[in-house]
């Protein structure tokens, strides 16, 4: 029983007490017996009083606990998000379609250098051949938000693609997964696109993004994505700036690469949880967040193919030392050697000197080898650089009082294969010179 329906109980026996006339009351004369019996009375109504005092007390803390909590904000609908329904024969699906003006930037890349970014460099620089016969017309730039990182139970929640037009505008395509049914439209709208594209383009899409469509689309019997060249630009960023940041994800690239900061915005670790909140109460609020997050995504690509595909990119030193490099691996000597020169010019230090050695040392250079290797060693404590100082004044240049002074500066080379090598070039030197 409540306290408040005990104070009510209380109060109505009191009353009943107190207006109740004792039996074989005859006369209005109190007799001492009476007189007693209303004391007693007395006594009693006042302890009724003092009890309903601290229950009304009781009664009102009470109420002040558990007053209302301030309502709620109102929920956001998902019709308020910036998408479209589109009905298809699959059933329904959301869509949003962004055009932007070639003249846009994203940080310090301008939208309209995509447009006029070299296939042939863009292949070097992904190590596959295959990416020069693309047009940058028909490039899908492509990247998925997810509710995990694998399985059966993940789902693609959100699709943002890109695209290069005639005018050098961009088109900016967002698919969202409103409700888990409603799967089949959006993967059948996601190989339409792929189907249509000379490239892929992506940021870890070769591991796991497309991986993740694909296997969406055998779990609703769908066909699998049609096979295109793929370029990640998750390993081209490794390449070229894996020496001077570390790490090279999206967000990190943009802000030093590209020169771009996004703001605030969400890690990717949130984009699950945000979506299960969606689908149990219907509000969008947090939603609008994740759609953002996959909008610059997509654009930050766009901005960093338009950097990349340039022969003579706006890099810094360390970088330009890095795409030297890669360009040496894929075969582009000439274009290589170009860029290790502009890498030593602004800066390049270590790396800039060593792939430029490289570069002369498989000219047959050895003289400007052993220059470059030589500033390095100077610039820095670098045994690799001592131990092929140690080879070329050896083997190339034949000068073993050289290439002893510097395998005793100390190498890398392990102490067999260094005491041999040192025996070597000590047994060249007491030979006697030719006259």
């Amino acid at each position: 029983m409540s306290l408040k329906r005990r104070l009510e109980r209380l109060t109505g026996a009191a009353v009943s007490s107190a207006g109740r006339p004792a039996a074989g009351a005859v006369s209005p004369v109190a007799s001492p017996a009476a007189a007693a019996d209303g004391d007693a009375a007395s006594a009693k109504r006042r302890t009724l009083e003092e009890l309903r005092r601290q229950m009304r007390v009781l009664l009102e803390r009470d109420g002040e606990r558990a007053a209302p909590a301030p309502p709620a904000p109102p929920r956001v609908r998902v019709e308020s998000l910036p998408f479209v329904v589109r009905q298809t024969h699959g059933g329904p699906l959301w869509q949003r379609r962004e055009r932007l003006s070639a003249a846009e930037h994203v940080g310090r890349a301008a939208l309209a250098a995509t447009a006029h970014a070299e296939p042939a460099v863009l292949a070097d620089l992904a190590l596959d051949p295959a990416v020069a016969s693309s047009v940058p017309g028909t490039w899908l730039f492509l990247d998925t938000e997810t509710t995990g990182l694998g399985g059966a139970g993940t789902l693609v929640l959100l699709v943002g693609m890109a695209a290069i037009e005639p005018t050098g505008e961009v088109t900016v395509e967002q698919l969202l997964l409103v409700e888990p049914s409603a799967e089949q439209p959006l993967l059948e709208r996601v190989a339409e696109r792929v189907a249509a594209a000379s490239l892929i383009i992506s940021f870890n899409g070769k591991a796991f993004d497309r991986p993740m469509l694909e296997g969406r689309a055998v779990l609703n019997r769908l066909a699998a994505l049609p096979p295109r060249p793929h370029l990640d630009l998750l390993h081209v960023g490794r390449r070229l700036h894996r020496q001077r940041l570390g790490c090279c994800t999206l967000k990190r690239l943009e802000l030093e690469v590209l020169g771009f900061d996004r703001g605030e915005d969400i890690d990717g670790s949130e984009v699950g949880p945000i979506y299960s909140q969606f689908l149990r109460t219907a509000d969008a609020a947090e939603l609008s967040a994740v759609v953002t997050h996959n909008y610059w995504d997509v654009l930050s690509m766009v901005g960093l193919v338009g950097l990349y595909g340039q022969r003579t990119p706006a890099l810094v030193g360390q970088d330009l030392a890095g795409l030297a490099r890669t360009l040496k691996r894929a075969g582009a000597v000439r274009h290589a050697e170009r860029v290790a020169d502009m890498a030593c010019e602004s800066g390049g230090g270590v790396e800039a000197y060593r792939v430029r050695a490289e570069l002369a040392k498989s000219r047959g250079d050895s003289s400007s080898a052993v220059q470059d290797l030589e500033r390095l060693c100077q610039e820095a404590d670098d045994p690799r650089g001592r131990l092929e100082l140690a080879k070329l004044y050896e083997h190339k240049l034949r000068q073993p009082a050289h290439a002893l002074r510097w395998l005793e500066l100390g190498t890398n080379e392990n102490f067999m294969d260094q005491e041999k090598r040192r025996e070597r070039l000590e047994r060249k030197l007491r030979r006697p010179r030719p006259l």
